[in-house]
């Protein structure tokens, strides 16, 4: 996603301009489809990306830091991803079939060693965060009632989890 295009959108949208917040929502939707059609069985990818669009509308402005905002926009559209199969699951009481299922393009094979040797070099506790949160989809909430920690003792490791790897990975 083109940030420096839509930064002084996000200011705006975040401070309640409706002009501004349409133009981030337009400039999103697009990099959201694209995405959600890698996380989202075939049916569900148009509502994931509408569901997670509304998200957005609502809570853009209690976002903290703008620079957040494209990681912020593909944690919920992932999010709304896993809730629909959840659901769909649910509904009918079987796996999603395989011709449903999305397409994924693997990585080069260098990033995925890479990001498994930063994982590696990570604690545990750290590990385990990072794994769940970004790996398996669960909420922070989630995430705190599994581990039986705080939400902001999750939200703290898994920060620091992602500060470690980073740095790991820019080595």
């Amino acid at each position: 996603m083109e940030l420096a295009l839509a930064t002084g959108d996000l200011e705006a949208a975040r401070t309640g301009d409706r002009n501004a917040l349409e133009r981030v929502l337009t400039h999103s939707r697009q990099n959201l489809r694209r995405y959600a059609e890698f996380h989202c069985i075939v049916n569900d990818v148009e509502d994931a990306v509408q569901e997670s669009l509304l998200l957005v509308s609502r809570k853009l402005g209690s976002l903290r830091e703008i620079e957040c905002f494209t990681s912020w926009l593909f944690r919920i559209v992932k999010r709304e991803c896993n809730r629909l199969k959840r659901g769909r699951k649910l509904l009918t009481g079987q796996d999603i079939p395989e011709c449903l299922m999305p397409l994924v393009y693997p990585e080069p094979i260098e990033w995925r060693q890479d990001v498994a040797a930063a994982l590696e070099s990570l604690p545990m506790h750290y590990r385990e965060v990072i794994l769940l949160r970004d790996l398996e989809g669960l909420t922070i909430e989630e995430i705190a009632a599994q581990l039986r920690l705080s939400r902001e003792a999750v939200k703290s490791r898994l920060h620091r989890a992602r500060v470690v790897a980073r740095e790991y990975l820019a080595a």
